[in-house]
């Protein structure tokens, strides 16, 4: 099946929120109004209660409690609500997809994105750009299982979702993989072209030139969510650690190892967003 007919099928492509669809409008368009925003997701209320549950949650550490999402914008700031509304609004978007287990699907979206925005700390680049596009990354999965279950979980036998393996297993078995149907989704969803440039690329950000950094975080992050969703072991981390990218975005050796604090640690108070 090519990927336009993958996105013919049914339960392939999941309808985002309204406000999700203004938020992606405003990496476009900086003047857009925070109260525009705050009345449409007042009419979204569980997007509102979980979005107030996460501004209140330890990861925060706000000094006195949130009540509102004007009270939320104002005390994290715009960029972070876009990206906490738009990442509660992908996990929304899936209520069940046949032969995928979501609760540790999205565990491990939450760690690549929270391990991405780490490392896009020690580089310098755009942190909130590194935990968006981490928590979207391994999207194309969901696509794939919903919209052909059959040839979703035979590929699950010969690699596991969240297997290294797995890209090269579907790029075989289906002529593409599920960065390149992710990427596709970022398009039709009218995300920003860094998003699916980014998500296409993460697979292998060193093959063309020049650096996509995002990308090269993004696999970085993926890596660091599946050495502990994975339990790899200390030979096992030095046999697979992604060395020519880490050194082409400049970090020191095994930093992700040594110096990186356990995704788990880093999402502390943010599981609410993948409930």
């Amino acid at each position: 099946m090519q990927i336009e007919a993958l996105f013919q099928q049914p339960h392939a492509l999941p309808t985002a929120p309204k406000v999700v669809d203004e938020l992606v409008r405003s990496f476009d368009n900086p003047a857009i109004s925070t109260e525009d925003i705050a009345r449409q997701l007042g009419a979204d209320p569980a997007l509102s209660a979980k979005l107030l549950r996460l501004a209140n949650s330890a990861y925060y550490h706000v000094s006195h409690s949130i009540g509102t999402v004007e009270d939320a914008v104002l005390m994290l700031g715009f960029v972070t609500v876009r990206t906490l509304v738009i990442s509660s609004g992908l996990v929304n978007g899936y209520k069940a997809v046949p032969g995928l287990n979501l609760p540790q699907f999205w565990r491990y979206s939450l760690h690549s994105a929270v391990s991405a925005r780490w490392i896009a700390r020690q580089t310098g680049d755009n942190q909130d750009l590194a935990f968006t596009i981490g928590m979207m990354h391994a999207i194309g999965q969901l696509v794939i299982h919903a919209a052909m279950p059959e040839q979703a979980m035979q590929l699950d036998k010969i690699a596991p979702p969240l297997d290294a393996r797995r890209l090269d297993a579907e790029r075989v078995s289906l002529g593409y993989n599920y960065a390149d149907v992710g990427a596709e989704l970022a398009r039709r969803w009218k995300f920003p072209p860094t998003f699916a440039a980014t998500i296409a690329a993460f697979p292998d950000p060193l093959i063309k030139a020049p650096l996509n950094r995002l990308a090269a975080i993004v696999h970085l992050g993926a890596w660091r969510a599946r050495v502990d969703e994975n339990a790899l072991s200390n030979e096992e981390i030095i046999a697979c650690y992604p060395s020519d990218v880490a050194e082409s975005l400049g970090l020191p050796p095994s930093v992700l190892v040594d110096k990186m604090p356990p995704p788990a640690e880093l999402s502390a108070g943010l599981e609410e967003l993948v409930k």
